[in-house]
This record gives C-alpha cells, sequence and structure tokens, in this order.
C-alpha cells in the first residue's frame, strides 16, 4: 500500500490532471487533443507526470512546515498559508507551463493557456493541501483527546490507589482491635481470628480496578462477619442471607464490606443486624439494617465516616451511572442499600 501510495499514485493522479486540463483548454478553442501530433501530446503528458509528484508531494511539506510554526487557528493563518501556496503554485505552473509550450508547439504561448493552467494547478493543490491540513487538525484533535482521557484515567487510578490506601489502615484497626480483646479471654480463638484476618489481607492485596467473581467478594465478607462477631454483644441478632446464584458475576472487589463494618461498628438497640445479598438478571442486591439505640443521636462518622463516604466515592469511579447507594436513618434503625449493575 505504501508502495502504490509512493509511486504509482502520482502518476495517476497527474493523468487525471491532464484530463480536466485538455478538457477545459480544448472546449475554449473546439480542439481535440488526440488529433495533435503524437508528439506533442507525449510531451505534455510526460511532464505533467513528472509534475504530478510534485503535485502529490508538496501538499504535504506545506503541512508540515506550517505545523512546525505551531501558528494559532485563525482565519488570518489560514489565509496567509493559502496565500503561500498560491503563489508558489503560480510560480511552478508558469514555468512548467512555458517549458512544456516551448518543447511542444511552434507558436508563443497564449495568455489564455497560461490561465488555465494556472488556475486548474492553483485549485488542485489548494484542495489537496485543504484535505492534508484538516486531516492534521482531526488527527490533532483525536491525540487530544486521547491525551486527556488518559490522564483522566490516571488520575482516577491514582484517586482509587488514595481511596484504598485509605480505607486499609480503617480495616486494620477494627480487625486488630477484635483480636487483641480475643487475647485476654481465649488464645485459641485468637489464633482462629488471625488465620481470618490473613485470609482478609491476603484478598485485599488484589486490584482494586480488575473485577473478581462475586464467590470470592462473598466468601471475603463472610471471613469478617465471623471475625466481626467474636467482639461483639451477646445481645447480637444476627441473620444472613446469600442468593445462592452469586457465583460467576463479576465485580470489583471490596464494595460490600463497608456497609457490613459500618453496622458491625454502630449497631445498638435490640441489636438486630441483618445482611442480604441477591441476585437478578443483570443487578446485584445488597441490604443491611441494624437497630441503633433510640432516642440518642447517632454519631456523625456513623452517617459520613471514613467507610462509607469512601464507599460513595470508590462507585462514582467505578460504576458511573451503573450503581444506587442509600443510607437511611429510622429512629430506631439504620438501613444501607446498595445496587450495581454487574452487566
Amino acid at each position: 500500500m505504501k508502495f502504490f501510495w509512493k509511486y504509482l499514485f502520482p502518476p495517476i493522479y497527474g493523468l487525471f490532471f491532464y484530463t480536466i486540463l485538455r478538457l477545459v483548454s480544448d472546449l475554449t478553442i473546439e480542439e481535440k487533443f488526440w488529433e495533435r501530433r503524437w508528439q506533442q501530446n507525449a510531451i505534455e503528458i510526460g511532464a505533467t507526470i513528472l509534475l504530478s509528484y510534485l503535485m502529490v508531494s508538496m501538499p504535504g511539506r506545506f503541512v508540515r512546515k506550517f505545523q512546525k510554526k505551531n501558528r494559532p487557528a485563525t482565519m488570518r493563518t489560514f489565509l496567509r498559508e493559502f496565500g503561500e501556496i498560491l503563489l508558489v503554485s503560480m510560480v511552478i505552473a508558469t514555468i512548467v507551463c512555458v517549458i512544456v509550450h516551448v518543447l511542444a508547439h511552434d507558436y508563443p504561448i497564449g495568455i489564455d493557456d497560461l490561465t488555465i493552467v494556472n488556475v486548474l494547478f492553483s485549485l488542485f493543490m489548494l484542495l489537496h493541501y485543504a484535505i492534508l491540513r484538516g486531516n492534521s487538525f482531526i488527527q490533532a484533535f483525536v491525540e487530544q483527546k486521547l491525551l486527556v482521557e488518559k490522564i483522566r484515567n490516571d488520575q482516577l487510578h491514582t484517586e482509587l490507589k488514595f481511596l484504598k490506601a485509605q480505607y486499609h489502615p480503617h480495616f486494620l484497626f477494627n480487625a486488630l482491635n477484635t483480636i487483641y480483646f480475643q487475647m485476654d479471654e481465649d488464645v485459641a480463638a485468637a489464633k482462629k481470628s488471625v488465620e481470618k484476618f490473613s485470609e482478609l489481607l491476603r484478598y485485599q492485596l488484589y486490584d482494586q480496578n480488575q473485577t473478581v467473581p462475586i464467590s470470592q467478594e462473598i466468601h471475603y465478607l463472610k471471613n469478617f462477619i465471623q471475625l466481626a462477631e467474636t467482639r461483639s454483644s451477646e445481645k447480637l441478632h444476627l441473620t444472613t442471607d446469600f442468593d445462592d446464584h452469586l457465583n460467576g458475576q463479576q465485580v470489583y472487589p471490596l464494595l460490600l464490606l463497608p456497609l457490613v463494618e459500618n453496622a458491625f461498628k454502630y449497631v445498638g438497640g435490640d441489636y438486630h443486624l441483618d445482611i442480604a445479598v441477591n441476585v437478578d438478571d443483570s443487578r446485584i442486591e445488597m441490604r443491611v439494617d441494624n437497630g441503633i439505640p433510640t432516642n440518642i443521636p447517632q454519631p456523625a462518622e456513623a452517617r459520613k465516616g471514613i467507610g462509607l463516604e469512601n464507599l460513595r466515592r470508590r462507585l462514582e469511579l467505578l460504576y458511573p451511572g451503573k450503581h444506587t447507594f442509600t443510607a437511611e436513618k429510622k429512629q430506631d434503625s439504620f438501613t444501607a442499600q446498595l445496587t450495581l449493575q454487574y452487566r
């Protein structure tokens, strides 16, 4: 393909230009160029083919030249560029036309022939240049869009890393606090909690920009629930309901845990805690409902703490327009609901 555009296309382009030139010229003098001496046509066609390589390459050189100057894209700039190309085209057309006429004809060149050649050659050059220049603007626009998108993606990736780094200390503090209290009461249970804790840490090594099967997320959630139960009040009434169809659906990790962690942290009142995760054809729905002390203001951290605010921002980055998240406080309970469109 490169060979065609470099070596074969220019002669075809030149023959097309010569055909247009002869049709326009012959119409003015009512002459048929195929009835002329073949030597005349041969000289003109040969000269046009040689000129065609310049016709094809010169607009591209002008584009590169003007791009290097990095001028502002204004009407004055475009008029200046077109004027420069027009001047060069007319000089080249005049010189070539005179040389060809001297070689092919035995009479002086007429002003009509010179005008026709200049007009057609300049039009071809300006049109070719306009196409290449427009294409260069489109390419620059696309490259700029890609660059902006890349910068935006890098910023989002950096923010996700920051959110993950912010969340980990929050999780570590709660888990280590649980194990700390266990060690004073039951060393064997503390060892089991350490094992659960190690599984949780191992899972958190996953890149949060990559999806995982929902079954892994549920397994992680169950390990956390078992760990959190060990330091919960004996009054706690815990119920869990995980849909059996939660298996291979792909989701981003560590999005379900903050709701459960927040519920364990602030459960009170009648100490009920209900966790349910279900799935339908395209959505995963999670609902966490926990009791809170009646007539006691809920701590601000429970409403706008690191966990839930962190979750809100990660959902905006990972599921833009494909999630709903609500947190509602009633008189004696706090309910959080999360819906993810995993398809």
